[in-house]
């Protein structure tokens, strides 16, 4: 199974093309290394509906169009940069997060669902993505292998871990460690482990990576988040999936279905329209 999955009805053919072996069964980490996306099975969805697309290639639904334009609406809340100040003032950027404080250690953090912009948070590549910071929020925590853990038990904290997670599985180098250490136990994160164990990751193959652009809170309890994250593909074009985040042993992690995908059968969905959605993004 790939990060994201596809429905296996959606049309496929029988030319045995590369593409076609990472829809029926590559293996997760295969693909998040072959592809080298943070989303990683949303872009190779999205890439196979492109020109040079083979004709066995599997079809994309008819009711998913790829929007000629950007998006009609922006995302509520400011703008990710800020605008210039008048000549003579500056603003200091955020301060990096102090490791040991805040994050899953903060006490009574904010309950409230984002609605605006996070604020007092920085961008950090991973690899080539950039994920997001906050002392509040979190991550507070990093191991000895680079990854990052210990959020906020708040709505913002689910969200914070959502990216972060997601920004730091397609790195080839901490793909199995993410999966052991930041998902909730199932049939789903053992299929993953399995298929990741029989293809493990080969450092270094990347390709264009999308970035972080927006998010909704979809749905929040205290022991369960689930998010729409957006991401940019391209200057046109900005797609989102939903991510479903458990608390866990006094942490946000993610939460694998069945099929070893985040999604299961819900397909990536190309926006036209991000009414709803909170600019969050540090490209």
């Amino acid at each position: 199974m790939g990060l994201f999955s596809r429905d296996d009805d959606s049309g496929a053919g029988g030319g045995g093309t590369d593409d076609e072996a990472i829809w029926q069964g590559r293996g997760f980490v295969a693909s998040v290394i072959v592809v080298g996306a943070v989303l990683v099975c949303l872009l190779v969805w999205f890439f196979a509906r492109g020109n040079d697309t083979p004709a066995s290639q599997p079809t994309a639904p008819t009711t998913r169009t790829a929007p000629t334009e950007q998006p009609t609406e922006e995302p509520s809340g400011p703008a990710a940069t800020p605008p210039a100040e008048p000549t003579g003032t500056t603003t200091p950027p955020p301060t990096r997060p102090k490791p040991g404080h805040g994050g899953c250690k903060t006490l009574n953090p904010d309950q409230r669902i984002p609605r605006t912009t996070p604020t007092a948070v920085t961008w950090e590549f991973e690899a080539d993505m950039l994920i997001p910071m906050q002392q509040e929020g979190g991550p507070a925590l990093t191991n000895g292998a680079g990854v990052r853990s210990c959020f906020a038990h708040s709505p913002t904290g689910a969200v914070l871990a959502a990216l972060v997670t997601l920004g730091q599985i397609r790195n080839p180098d901490l793909t199995i460690p993410v999966l052991r250490e930041r998902f909730v136990p199932n049939q789903g994160l053992k299929l993953a482990l399995a298929e990741g164990k029989a293809t493990p990751p080969t450092p270094g193959q990347t390709k264009t990576v999308a970035q972080f652009t927006a998010f909704k809170v979809l749905d929040y309890l205290p022991n369960r988040a689930i998010i729409a994250i957006a991401v940019r593909i391209d200057d046109k074009n900005v797609a989102s999936i939903p991510v479903t985040m458990a608390w866990s042993k006094g942490d946000w992690k993610g939460v694998l279905q069945t099929d070893g995908s985040f999604n299961g059968s819900t397909e990536p969905d190309l926006l036209q329209s991000m009414t709803g959605y909170v600019r969050f993004g540090g490209a």
